[in-house]
């Protein structure tokens, strides 16, 4: 992958992470890529409790347009994308009722909900380029091994897929109403591979956050709080 997007001029990769609807910020990171020549990987979760679902999903679409980027499969996409195909769906009111909202009330919404249902429904799931792997949530070893289902975002997540959408989860659900999420699979990233994940608010200054695991590879966490009284955070990793 890194030696296609070479030829195709492009210096490097910005990982964003989750949008959440804050379409101005992912509008910035967006066209700071592109005079920087960065193609962008943005790891899913680009609508809910944010502002604006809609101009976030015509960004990405846009984006994916000018071949200048892609966003991966979160669970909040996933989740989004059984709404609008009609599946009944447990989701808090500021999250998928909201975006569902946003996108009524849009001139083009029933466009952006159409091409959302395909997008999402193949959407990759992990993306490995190089010294870096890329993913919504958390990292398994069978990412290494083999590519992502082409239709993740269709189908039920196995345990690998769950890993990618939810993280390393442990049943229980915190007093925030969120589930109790471990990061054992740190520790599990071979020395030399960099993983790069959303998902996961870990930060405590408002910057990414870097952790090293036990067997030498590293974990960045750039889920910084868009949508939720944060905001929208992102890395560049030249080539």
């Amino acid at each position: 992958m890194i030696e296609e997007l070479r030829q195709r001029g492009f210096t490097g990769i910005r990982a964003v992470g989750d949008v959440h609807g804050e379409a101005s910020q992912f509008r910035a990171a967006i066209e700071g890529a592109r005079e920087a020549r960065l193609f962008v990987v943005q790891l899913g979760d680009l609508t809910d409790y944010g502002p604006d679902g809609a101009e976030a999903l015509r960004l990405a679409f846009g984006m994916m347009d000018r071949k200048e980027g892609l966003f991966l499969l979160g669970n909040h996409d996933h989740k989004l994308r059984r709404a609008l195909d009609g599946a009944r769906v447990r989701s808090p009111a500021e999250a998928i009722p909201r975006t569902l909202a946003q996108l009524g009330e849009a001139p083009d919404g029933i466009a952006l909900a159409t091409r959302a249902l395909e997008e999402i429904g193949r959407a990759p799931a992990w993306l490995r380029a190089g010294p870096l792997l890329f993913v919504h949530a958390a990292f398994h070893r069978t990412m290494l091994l083999t590519p992502p289902p082409p239709d993740a975002g269709r189908r039920r997540p196995d345990p690998v897929l769950s890993r990618a959408l939810f993280g390393q989860v442990t049943g229980r659900t915190l007093p925030s109403g969120y589930p109790e999420r471990l990061v054992l699979w740190v520790d599990s990233i071979p020395r030399g591979l960099t993983v790069v994940v959303g998902h996961d608010p870990r930060s405590r200054d408002g910057r990414p956050l870097r952790v090293t695991g036990r067997l030498g590879g590293e974990a960045v966490f750039l889920d910084t709080g868009a949508g939720k009284g944060g905001h929208l955070s992102w890395m560049d990793f030249p080539f």
